[in-house]
């Protein structure tokens, strides 16, 4: 059974959803976009296919989604809320991946070496506003310091993965699928297919970083 914890942060009280594995050997703590919540179709994905690995996983939804508000806070805003929720994942003595999708990547990413995190996964990292590619967020991805592990949509406006620069982290490409890993139904994968590509690419990175 899931368990719900509220954490008291500078910017609201922020809610962990818990999805439990029985004999955990790490922790991945996800977060969400600045256009959603935690019931994105990724994160339900990986929560549901990583507690058997041996995994768990902590769904974080920002003070700004659990106060009911529609528009997400300033960068600053996001990284203070993540990192008052940081202690609460870590407390089990487990190495924690931190993780999120969109502009909860990037909170991931600019927070890592700070939080002693063991890695970083990037969901639909946004490397760069849709149809602006000179402003690139690119410093934000090579610089988290740990192993990183990106996962992008072959048509995410905010970033092709061929458009990403070469670095020390590692890129899954989920083939056909936008900023929310959709894909059209004219294209070869299935839905749950492209949501597949996902979990068959972060489940044995993850059990790799416990070796």
């Amino acid at each position: 059974m899931n368990r719900h914890e509220l954490i008291q942060t500078p910017a609201g009280d922020a809610r962990i959803t818990w999805h439990r594995a029985k004999d955990p050997a790490l922790v991945l703590a996800l977060s969400h976009g600045a256009g959603g919540g935690v019931d994105a179709r990724d994160l339900v994905a990986l929560a549901t296919a990583l507690p058997p690995l041996g995994i768990d996983v902590a769904l974080v939804e920002q003070p700004w989604r659990v106060a009911g508000k529609k528009v997400a806070p300033a960068p600053k805003t996001l990284d203070a809320g993540w990192r008052a929720v940081w202690p609460a994942v870590a407390e089990r003595g487990l190495p924690v991946v931190a993780g999120g999708r969109s502009a909860g990547a990037r909170v991931a990413c600019r927070t890592a070496a700070e939080l002693g995190a063991h890695a970083v996964l990037a969901l639909s990292f946004p490397l760069h506003p849709p149809g602006k590619p000179e402003k690139s967020r690119a410093e934000e991805l090579l610089g988290t310091g740990v192993p990183t592990l990106v996962v992008q949509g072959g048509n995410d406006p905010f970033g092709k993965p061929e458009e990403f620069p070469e670095g020390d982290h590692r890129l899954v490409e989920v083939p056909f699928a936008d900023h929310g890993f959709a894909v059209p139904k004219r294209a070869p994968l299935t839905q749950d297919d492209a949501l597949g590509v996902i979990t068959d690419g972060v489940g044995p990175w993850l059990r790799a970083l416990r070796e």
